[in-house]
């Protein structure tokens, strides 16, 4: 039974959420939403619905309550309607607190990334966030900047944040050493687009190289053939398999790729201007510039209107990713659809589910099968490409 102890008004227990009523405020009655109880005195106080009533309701065990609520598997769909019924009529919320005592877990789930673009990183986050909206689980987000200069830095890191599981982003996908400790600890993850030892944790992947192929080969057939590059930050594998894709596109036009128009940027704004202003410097200039990310390709068609050109009728600009920077831009931008938030929701989902399964007393020693799911790229041409001028 839940008991409020008289004490002065307005006084909280510490770190719980109990409030200590003052006399005065008991006499008013439970606070709304709690079923009347008796207090040892005739007063009226709340009593909390708990799991085993939910569960004498709905005549399940208390397993499958929890089960049922926390969409795992092996629950009818009959028996998962009843319980969600029964929870809903008791008014009955889990308290992840107490769940995360007796189950000895925390039910956080950590988002890692280094990506500075802004519309990804957004991406990231509510794809996660969709997930977890009616779940039990949490989202702690953890930016980390030069993870491939010390990878063992955020695997501390992440170690101490008392994660379940861990949704590792680009570059931190690919470090060897990061992965090994993470192993090590038993700490389950899953990776978004990574580019090596794709038979470790839960892999989300796309063919970034065909989808760098797919935006050359458009300005390509669009009659351009001096096509200014700019890469992106050249410790995530996704620039070099993006360029490969570029090559490829080119040798199947049987168009030289022009080296001095290659340029280095870091999939951020600021950076992407600086080197299209270099581009823009060079005789001739290029007639299409073909970035990496859309906000290099946004800062791109910035750099072109400064020096007094225009998009798409002096020179064309392309993207990759399709974020909301990409449809709002004017004019709209040509880019690579790459389902971030999906493949974010996708990697939550699944990391959910195994650590779920990992609760259904399976055994530490029972191997468990690859898990790889492929998404797919889309090209979207829009008002920023045409063909060169005459």
């Amino acid at each position: 039974m839940t008991t409020f102890t008289v004490a002065p008004d307005n006084v909280y227990c510490g770190a719980s959420t109990q409030v200590k009523r003052g006399a005065s405020q008991l006499a008013q009655g439970p606070p709304p939403g709690y079923p009347i109880s008796t207090f040892s005195g005739g007063a009226a106080i709340s009593k909390r619905s708990t799991i085993i009533d939910v569960a004498n309701l709905a005549g399940v065990s208390i397993k499958t309550v929890s089960r049922a609520l926390n969409d795992a598997p092996h629950v009818s769909a009959e028996a998962r309607e009843r319980v969600k019924a029964a929870a809903a009529t008791l008014d009955y919320h889990p308290n992840i607190a107490a769940q995360s005592l007796i189950a000895r877990r925390s039910f956080l789930i950590g988002l890692t990334y280094e990506r500075p673009s802004p519309s990804y990183v957004v991406e990231l986050q509510n794809g996660a966030l969709a997930r977890l909206e009616e779940s039990r689980y949490r989202l702690v987000v953890l930016p980390f900047r030069n993870v491939a200069d010390r990878p063992a830095e955020l695997g501390r890191l992440l170690m101490r944040a008392g994660l379940d599981g861990v949704v590792l982003a680009p570059p931190a996908c690919d470090q060897d050493e990061l992965l090994a400790m993470l192993d090590k600890h038993r700490l389950p993850y899953a990776r978004i687009t990574p580019h090596s030892a794709m038979d470790r944790g839960i892999v989300l992947a796309m063919d970034e190289v065909a989808a760098g192929q797919a935006v050359a080969a458009h300005l390509l057939e669009l009659g351009h053939t001096r096509i200014g590059i700019v890469l992106g930050d050249p410790s995530h594998a996704a620039s070099a398999a993006r360029l490969e894709g570029y090559r490829r596109a080119f040798a199947e036009a049987k168009v030289v790729i022009d080296d001095r128009l290659i340029v280095t940027g870091d999939f951020t704004y600021d950076v992407g201007y600086k080197v299209a202003e270099h581009l823009l410097r060079q005789t001739p200039q290029p007639t299409a510039i073909l970035a990496q990310n859309d906000d290099m390709a946004v800062a791109a068609m910035a750099a072109v209107r400064d020096c007094g050109l225009s998009v798409p009728h002096d020179i064309s600009i392309a993207g990759f990713d399709d974020s909301e920077v990409a449809r709002t831009a004017w004019p709209q931008l040509t880019t690579v659809r790459q389902p971030v938030m999906q493949m974010s929701w996708d990697a939550t989902d699944r990391l959910i589910a195994e650590l779920e399964d990992k609760g259904e007393d399976r055994p530490d020693s029972e191997a468990r099968p690859p898990d790889r799911a492929d998404h797919p790229h889309e090209l979207v041409v829009r008002g920023s490409t045409a063909p060169p001028p005459p």
